[in-house]
């Protein structure tokens, strides 16, 4: 997929990730990227710096995605490519109380349904459309120290495969983004919403910045890779994983006992 003259929502567009892929976006060409944001002020600081829309919605409201996507198509044009892109890491053990679990499911998985739900009958109609849903290496590896996250981001990859397994012969294609650690609000809160070394680990291979994932991106668009990898380890790690399960188990738990400072 070529950006230039493409209509592309992005959402947790105010900051991090969904900033910078907006940039970039606008960048490459696009006909008209919407930055949409939780934050209106996040939202509209990035519309302001970038010169495109700037549109207020929380993804795990269904009422938001569907408004943002009305206002897009009617006012602006069909969507080439919506960027499922905010997420949060929140609960990080089992003992954490629901209402983070909760949360956790609403924005990291839910949202890519209410945005495919939304738009899947009319990309269809079109013959052709494409997703772009930012899920993490913790739903392909798992992470440390960080239960909801790792779980939800699973759910959020396996979704993906399906809406690319059930409408890629219908002209709909998929891409999962699945950096490890970015540095983004999200790394610098990371003491608040993972516990046992949960960031060291996700940094083990170094931490980019948004602008070299979103440079990933667009070369990942361009070969229309399912995955998307900034980190390119996480294909290895993913490989000896499931090549011996129970030996992947004790390493990750040895991890996990190292950075919790119980060896």
């Amino acid at each position: 997929m070529k950006i230039k003259d493409k209509v592309i929502v992005v959402t947790g567009a105010g900051s991090g990730i969904g900033r910078a892929l907006v940039q970039k976006f606008v960048t490459e060409g696009a006909r008209q990227v919407i930055a949409a944001d939780v934050h209106a002020d996040n939202a509209a600081q990035t519309a302001q710096d970038t010169g495109c829309v700037s549109m207020v919605g929380d993804v795990s409201r269904e009422a938001d995605i569907q408004r943002i996507i009305e206002a897009t198509e009617s006012e602006i044009g069909p969507i080439d490519l919506f960027c499922s892109n905010a997420g949060l890491g929140l609960a990080p053990s089992e003992q954490s109380p629901d209402s983070e679990w909760q949360t956790s499911w609403e924005v990291n998985v839910m949202a890519h349904v209410y945005a495919a739900r939304h738009l899947v009958p009319r990309m269809v109609a079109r013959g052709q459309g494409y997703f772009l849903n930012t899920a993490s290496a913790a739903g392909l590896l798992n992470q440390v120290g960080g239960a909801a996250y790792g779980v939800t981001k699973h759910a959020a990859v396996g979704f993906g495969e399906w809406l690319a397994l059930t409408y890629g012969h219908q002209g709909i294609k998929v891409s999962l983004l699945c950096p490890q650690a970015v540095r983004t609000a999200m790394t610098t809160l990371s003491s608040d919403q993972m516990d046992n070394g949960g960031l060291r680990a996700a940094a083990v291979d170094g931490m980019l910045e948004p602008e070299v994932v979103a440079d990933c991106v667009v070369e990942g668009l361009d070969r229309e890779s399912f995955l998307i990898l900034p980190h390119p380890e996480v294909a290895q790690y993913m490989q000896r994983k499931t090549a011996d399960y129970d030996r992947w188990i004790r390493g990750m738990n040895r991890l996990h006992c190292s950075l919790a400072g119980m060896e």
